[in-house]
């Protein structure tokens, strides 16, 4: 570049400007070196005929850029008003609470009172309470906003599932403790605090489960903490017997219902929450199987009380389906190889049994759900298979500890 080249954009200077260019050129060579003699330490770089050549003409350039701009300079207006101040109030501190209550939502706008009614009155009140509303087509969002101010709501714009709307719900939670809580519940007063202290009188434990019973025959269980059979098939533990107090004790279980359960903050983030591939349904027992295989303990609360309506969030053909899907991938994920070889007899007769159980009743919508999650569970094998190379080396749980947890009725 010469002394007085310019931009390509820019128009050829005239000539009387081109002399002042080169005269400030020269003036700007002798300044260098006047400097380079009282430096001579310095960078051998910036002595190079090219590099000073280019920092002259820009020293150049930018001038006359200065001059041009002083040129269009306007001063303002009589009547200019600048822009006014904002003032903002000063920000308030907050503290996090213990305990975060995330109900994910999905048409639930008839439960919806209920449960968060029932969340209002708790004896135990260092919570907040999230409602994570997946798509709704009905009113849900517009209760909340409007009779529930204190609730923080989460509007998700597509249906995204139950297990993602569940990881949104505690990504946004503040509390040291995450509790998942089905919108289609009601929990008794004492119902948290009873949660709580089980919770934190067992420090090795990452979940911790309520029992829950039919809503409307509230002396019936529904369940008492999740059970793991040696067929890799989920079961209710109690489910459907008269609760006359057999289950009163807090004892260790597989894994907690979904519906009402509490978390270990740092468990939850260290396994990356539920498994959203399986959308919906054994979510919550994958969770469970993973944290038992990281060497985790899961406890059941036996006075932390809910009233559960059954099938209100999902359905029978939706159930079908994904139980049917899940539970192969619940298998195939986790369970170790040395209990898939001794315990493959079982694993096969289940899900064949399961087949059977559903060919007979062919008719139905939810016999064929059932089927149809089967062949769509076989189908994703690989996916789940991949996953699996990643969890199984880093268990922390034996095969021997981890025989003792399942059950064979």
């Amino acid at each position: 570049m010469s002394e007085t080249s310019h931009p390509p954009s820019a128009n050829p200077p005239p000539r009387k400007a081109r002399e002042t260019q080169a005269a400030q050129a020269e003036q700007a060579r002798q300044k260098l070196a006047a400097a380079e003699n009282q430096e001579p330490r310095r960078n051998p770089i910036v002595l190079d005929e090219t590099y000073s050549g280019l920092r002259e003409n820009n020293r150049v350039v930018m001038r006359h850029t200065i001059a041009i701009n002083l040129d269009n300079f306007r001063p303002a207006p009589d009547d200019f008003e600048p822009r006014p101040v904002r003032t903002f109030s000063p920000l308030q501190e907050t503290t996090s609470p213990f305990v975060s209550v995330v109900v994910p939502n999905y048409n639930g706008v008839r439960h919806l009172p209920t449960v968060l009614d029932a969340l209002h009155r708790q004896t135990f009140r260092d919570l907040e309470i999230l409602v994570v509303d997946d798509a709704s087509s009905d009113s849900s969002v517009s209760l909340v906003t409007t009779h529930y101010p204190d609730v923080r709501l989460i509007a998700n714009r597509h249906n995204t599932g139950f297990a993602r709307a569940c990881n949104t719900g505690a990504a946004a939670a503040r509390g040291r403790v995450l509790v998942l809580l089905n919108s289609d519940t009601e929990p008794e007063a004492n119902w948290l605090e009873e949660l709580i202290q089980v919770f934190v009188a067992n420090p090795q434990a990452a979940t911790v489960t309520s029992k829950l019973l039919l809503f409307d025959r509230r002396d019936t269980l529904h369940t008492a903490g999740d059970l793991l059979g040696v067929d890799g098939i989920p079961r209710n533990r109690g489910v459907w017997e008269t609760d006359t107090g057999q289950h009163d004790r807090a004892v260790q279980v597989f894994s907690g219902c979904g519906g009402a359960t509490a978390y270990r903050r740092e468990v939850w983030q260290a396994l990356g929450g539920f498994d959203e591939e399986f959308w919906m349904y054994l979510e919550d027992v994958d969770f469970g199987f993973r944290a038992r295989l990281a060497g985790w303990d899961a406890l059941f609360a036996p006075q932390a009380r809910v009233y559960h309506h059954l099938s209100a969030s999902g359905g029978d053909v939706l159930a079908s389906y994904y139980v049917g899907r899940n539970t192969l991938w619940l298998i195939a994920k986790n369970m170790p190889r040395s209990l898939l070889l001794r315990n493959a007899r079982s694993i096969v007769a289940g899900q064949l049994r399961t087949a059977f159980d559903a060919l007979r009743s062919w008719r139905g919508a939810a016999a064929r759900a059932r089927l149809a999650g089967q062949l769509a569970g076989l189908l994703g094998l690989p996916g789940q298979l991949h996953k699996r190379r990643t969890l199984q080396p880093r268990r922390q749980l034996d095969d021997a500890a981890l025989a003792a947890l399942l059950v064979t009725d």
